[in-house]
């Protein structure tokens, strides 16, 4: 594939599928590329529909195929959130501490014993020629309650994996994306244009 737009502002994130999808798309635009491109108002109830949205619209205002993901922590002690909410889960201007902060904050009444946690990713590939795909990726982990690593963004510092004895954090970007909820859906659609 020549170009792929990925519908977002999110550096961290782009640098992570560029690595992934080395080889097999040339050239991958973000959507902070394209100032003209207006942000997507993501009002889904699932991570789904948000990232159906987001992909439908800079598909169609620019007519390239694009890539949309919806992401996100669910915590089990808090009956899913911050779900769809976890970049703006202290409000629409919240930044990574602020969120870090409040999910602490939520938890501090919560038994370390119970504080499960799962990294959720959903992914939307859509098309000018009507393709539609989902994939998903899905993570365990445990929140802690002191964030540890320089690596990442978001929840990781505060996310211990599964298996690991490392925050999403302090992991390698190369063992991270191997892991992580988004490198999973990411290998799923990397599986798909290698099939088409």
């Amino acid at each position: 594939m020549r170009q792929l737009l990925v519908a977002t502002r999110n550096r961290g994130k782009i640098k992570e599928i560029k690595a992934l999808l080395s080889g097999l798309v040339e050239e991958v635009l973000c959507a902070a590329d394209l100032p003209d491109l207006p942000e997507t108002v993501e009002d889904g109830v699932t991570f789904a529909e948000n990232a159906l949205k987001k992909a439908r619209e800079a598909c169609y205002i620019t007519g390239l195929p694009v890539l949309a993901d919806d992401s996100g922590l669910v915590v089990d002690a808090l009956n899913g959130r911050p779900g769809v909410f976890s970049a703006r889960f202290s409000g629409p201007d919240a930044d990574d501490a602020t969120n870090n902060r409040r999910l602490l904050d939520e938890l501090a009444l919560v038994p370390d014993a119970d504080s499960e946690a799962a990294f959720v990713c959903c992914l939307a590939f859509v098309t000018s020629d009507g393709t539609e795909q989902l994939f998903e990726g899905r993570v365990a982990g445990t929140i802690i309650r002191q964030p540890r690593g320089e690596h990442g963004f978001g929840y990781d510092p505060l996310f211990l994996v599964d298996g690991y004895q490392q925050t999403m954090a302090e992991l390698p970007l190369a063992e991270k994306n191997r892991i992580s909820h988004r490198g999973l859906a990411l290998r799923a659609f990397r599986n798909f244009l290698a099939g088409n």
